[in-house]
């Protein structure tokens, strides 16, 4: 039997939880489909804790590279627990704030512009101060087709009850050698029984 050999490769840091990082850890570890990746560093950082735990034991058990062990043995003994949470990425932030996206949604959804029926870009973007194509990008991203109703529009003319009665009529009470014919009408254009 040999004592006092150590395993080959670097000295790894003395990975020792308190009880509290143990608690938020283990409900880290299960965590739901959405923060996948910092329940497996939970998991990873659970496992590095228990005693003679070795990267390449972790690895294994876990199912990832030797590597990715290290990284977050690293990263949680040099920060604690804030070295698991993601850290923010390089790249441009978003130049569009909540608040104006959300102007635009309110807009689009509850108000009309003045002397149309439904916003286009333009006046959306005119409306709300962004170009064009940014008022384009909100709507495809919420999925907003202003220029498309999905709703029956009910007709105004005061005889259109009437109208309705006539020509459902003729459908189940057509007179006798009589032809009914039925053309679609164009939207917004209202079809006359004659």
């Amino acid at each position: 039997m040999l004592v006092g050999v150590q395993s080959a490769g670097r000295p790894k840091a003395e990975l020792v939880l308190t009880d509290d990082e143990r608690d938020e850890l283990a409900r880290w570890s299960r965590r739901a489909k959405s923060a996948q990746a910092l329940a497996l560093r939970a998991r990873i950082v659970l496992a590095c804790a228990e005693p003679g735990a070795t990267n390449k034991q972790v690895a294994e058990e876990l199912r990832v590279v030797p590597n990715t062990v290290s990284k977050w043995r690293r990263r949680f003994v040099e920060r604690r627990l804030d070295g698991l949470v993601d850290e923010d990425r390089p790249g441009r932030p978003p130049s569009i704030a909540l608040d104006k996206v959300e102007e635009v949604l309110v807009a689009t959804l509850e108000s009309k512009p003045a002397n149309a029926t439904h916003w286009s870009r333009a006046s959306m973007a005119k409306h709300s101060g962004l170009s064009r194509s940014t008022v384009g990008r909100i709507w495809r991203d919420f999925e907003l087709k202003p220029h498309l109703t999905d709703g029956f529009k009910l007709s105004t003319d005061p005889m259109f009850v009437e109208k309705i009665v006539d020509v459902v009529g003729l459908y189940h009470n057509p007179p006798e050698n009589a032809a009914v014919f039925c053309v679609d009408e164009k939207s917004q254009i209202q079809a006359y029984p004659g």
